[in-house]
């Protein structure tokens, strides 16, 4: 139970904060929520907010060609782990250059956990998941260890890589038929909400990454909850109307 927590912790600090909040801006967050954020990052361990959110930016902007870092038309295994294992295509680093940045660095908490980001990943996501189940019931520092930290944050990056990968090669695109990425069912159960994947780079503006209704999507309901306690405002989302339109137009079919 204490690594699934650390999990949903981790899973949060990627979905709601550093993809839907930091990268593309489909609400705002009041600043304890985006301390809370930038802290789940951390426990994460896939880049700072800034660098993350700036490849994603950048993937979106550039996708499926040289310049977008984890291009699915390179394989598989390169947009789920290969792209980290070699040097960047000079298109991601030129055509990435001309994007704009400024707003990620403008937050005081991007900022901060920039600045601190090595030892808030040391007490993140090492620390305090192994020290915690230790004093608080026992549990041996080995199991706490390489349960609640080790096999958690190994689980929690395959999960978002399949994002990269699995969501842009198997499933439907009811949304837009031709672009890659496609819903995938069992990369949205995994990645708490993140599958739909058709439908985010078809309305990448909007907060829920999916169309609202009976979809399982945790993170939307995490940010629905941080909206009823006041954390959050100003959810963008793509209207009904737009939807279908763009279904008609571009889908193919499928919903």
């Amino acid at each position: 139970l204490a690594a699934y927590f650390c999990f949903l912790m981790t899973a949060l600090g990627v979905t709601a904060g550093a993809h839907r909040l930091w990268s593309h801006r489909s609400y705002k967050a009041k600043l304890p929520l985006r301390i809370f954020l930038a802290a789940a990052n951390s426990m994460a361990f896939q880049n700072d907010i800034y660098e993350w959110s700036r490849d994603h930016r950048v993937h979106h902007k550039y996708s499926e060609t040289d310049a977008d870092p984890h291009n699915a038309r390179r394989g598989f295994f390169f947009s789920h782990i290969g792209w980290l294992f070699v040097r960047k295509h000079r298109d991601v680093i030129e055509k990435g250059r001309k994007l704009d940045f400024t707003d990620l660095l403008e937050d005081p908490v991007v900022r901060f956990q920039r600045k601190y980001y090595k030892s808030s990943v040391v007490l993140m996501c090492f620390v305090i998941p192994t020290v915690v189940p230790w004093y608080l019931w026992g549990e041996s520092l080995w199991n706490a260890y390489f349960l609640a930290s080790i096999l958690r944050y190994t689980i929690s990056l395959n999960v978002t890589w399949l994002v990269n990968s699995a969501a842009h090669m198997y499933g439907n695109r009811p949304y837009d038929k031709n672009i890659n990425p496609r819903q995938n069912t069992l990369v949205t159960l995994g990645a708490i909400g993140e599958g739909f994947h058709n439908y985010h780079h078809t309305f990448p503006f909007d907060y829920s990454a999916s169309e609202l209704g009976l979809k399982f999507n945790p993170t939307t309901w995490f940010i629905d909850f941080m909206f009823w306690l006041g954390l959050v405002t100003d959810r963008k989302q793509a209207p009904k109307e737009m939807i279908q339109a763009r279904k008609e137009r571009t889908g193919d079919g499928s919903a």
